[in-house]
């Protein structure tokens, strides 16, 4: 079931704050598992993972094995560009792995507006079951809130049934007080998840964006009762990083967050570590 939107409200935007010093206090306050609660904890991340591959030279061929990669795996989704969605599709049709694509500009979201509600339809057209829309930086950064509200609103009709996450570039971003307020705004305007990166800025996930996030996502629960996911993404690729996200996770959302359909990973190399450090089957 995918997300609906709801009227932009300014006042909860604007009563949405979250100084530095909080966030500091509850990554202190998160404990990553270790020994079989580690090896269960890694079981979760593998299969929240989007299998991911977005270069410039992408083949059909490198998508294919990809795809069957996620298959014998059983990861939660393989990630790529939309000219290489058929591609995926030929692999994982049937497979519940889902194909998701990138959309709407991506990776700096500042194409003409009516280009990237055009280019989310066409991925849905293409068979993406999940668009990873970017966002507009310069909304968020200038505090045009209503206008992004409108642009992921636009998104998430255009997406019809696929499941829309955005991804705030938090990166660029920097203050949680702007990224909880952006990830609040998007959660607002419809998106089933919000993501913390592209994987193509000069800073990408982090856990300090990720509490900033959580707050908004729990936030959202508290007041609507509905739960909205949440995606890491953008250079993490080791198994204890994936560890740490987890417990934040489960720290900030609870346990219930910790399924394919509220909590992602979007990696490449992560899958390789984790691999490496679970017990042969």
């Amino acid at each position: 079931m995918t997300a609906r939107v709801t009227p932009f409200d300014a006042a909860w935007i604007e009563r949405t704050v979250l100084a530095p010093a909080i966030v500091a206090r509850r990554i202190a306050a998160m404990a990553p598992a270790t020994g079989e609660g580690a090896v269960a904890d890694l079981r979760i991340a593998l299969a929240a993972t989007d299998l991911t591959t977005l270069q410039g030279d992408d083949t059909e061929d490198r998508v294919r094995a990809l795809a069957e990669r996620a298959r014998a795996l059983g990861t939660a989704a393989v990630c790529v560009y939309p000219a290489m969605v058929p591609a995926a599709l030929e692999v994982l049709g049937g497979s519940g792995v889902a194909v998701a694509t990138v959309a709407a500009g991506f990776p700096h979201g500042l194409s003409p507006l009516s280009t990237r509600i055009a280019e989310v339809a066409a991925c849905v057209a293409l068979g993406a079951t999940e668009i990873d829309i970017v966002i507009r930086r310069g909304h968020a950064l200038t505090g045009n809130w209503q206008a992004l509200h409108d642009e992921v609103a636009a998104f998430r009709a255009a997406c019809g049934p696929a499941h829309l996450k955005t991804i705030l570039a938090t990166g660029e971003l920097a203050d949680p007080t702007i990224i909880a307020r952006a990830a609040l705004v998007c959660i607002m305007a419809g998106a089933d998840f919000v993501k913390t990166s592209t994987g193509k800025e000069a800073v990408n996930a982090t856990v300090e964006a990720g509490v900033a996030m959580m707050a908004a996502i729990a936030d959202w629960h508290e007041v609507t009762g509905a739960r909205v996911g949440f995606k890491a993404a953008g250079g993490i690729a080791t198994a204890d990083e994936a560890l740490r996200w987890i417990a934040l996770a489960r720290h900030e959302l609870g346990e219930a967050w910790l399924t394919p359909a509220l909590f992602r990973f979007g990696a490449s190399r992560l899958v390789d570590d984790i691999v490496a450090r679970l017990p042969a089957a």
